[in-house]
């Protein structure tokens, strides 16, 4: 899931080190998790933890929550990544196969396709390089960037109404997690230069 271009949650560092950025539980609220769910974030933990999950793949996990418990698959692997974050099996912003992905987004004037274009002019600017493909007519038009090392970045647009589009951006596959904030921040200004009047 991508995040909001927002004071509010870029500057959450807590339980994050010097990486700069936020665990699971910095994004949904623990209240958000009981209405959903029917138990606390802390009441999952206990129970993964009494059922050994901490020697789990990501999976079973998330499996385990949905055909034993009942959660929405979609919650189930929200409590997952919370429960590996705060068991130390997953670092903020490290993926299932232990690479590290940061995503901004930001909600600009324009239609989508417009947007998309943009936004690809800017990143093939930025690093040189041209997209593998430019996905202007699937239902969520995207770009994709290959990088060095087996990184990518993925640029994105989707329709927000009104005459607005939501951009975002991707860079996935890193290696190391040792500077997340200033990936997050380097994505944030080339967003930044998309040429299309912001909204917000």
């Amino acid at each position: 899931m991508g995040e909001q271009d927002t004071g509010k949650q870029d500057t959450r560092t807590h339980g994050t080190g010097s990486r700069g950025v936020g665990g699971n539980a910095d994004g949904i609220g623990d209240g958000a998790v009981l209405d959903a769910t029917g138990r606390s974030r802390d009441e999952w933990f206990a129970l993964l933890d009494e059922a050994g999950a901490t020697g789990w793949k990501h999976q079973a996990i998330a499996s385990w929550l949905v055909t034993e418990h009942g959660v929405d698959s979609w919650w189930a692997q929200g409590v997952t990544v919370g429960y590996e974050q705060a068991r130390g099996i997953r670092l903020p912003g490290q993926r299932q196969d232990g690479t590290f992905e940061v995503s901004v987004t930001r909600t600009i004037a324009g239609d989508v396709e417009p947007a998309l274009r943009a936004l690809a002019a800017v990143v093939t600017a930025q690093t040189g390089v041209e997209p593998l493909a430019l996905n202007l007519g699937a239902k969520y038009p995207t770009a994709r960037f290959p990088l060095d090392g087996g990184e990518f970045l993925l640029a994105s647009a989707s329709a927000r109404g009104a005459g607005k589009t939501s951009i975002g951006l991707v860079r996935g596959r890193m290696a190391h997690g040792d500077d997340l904030a200033g990936a997050k921040q380097t994505l944030r200004s080339w967003l930044g230069d998309v040429t299309v009047d912001a909204v917000g």
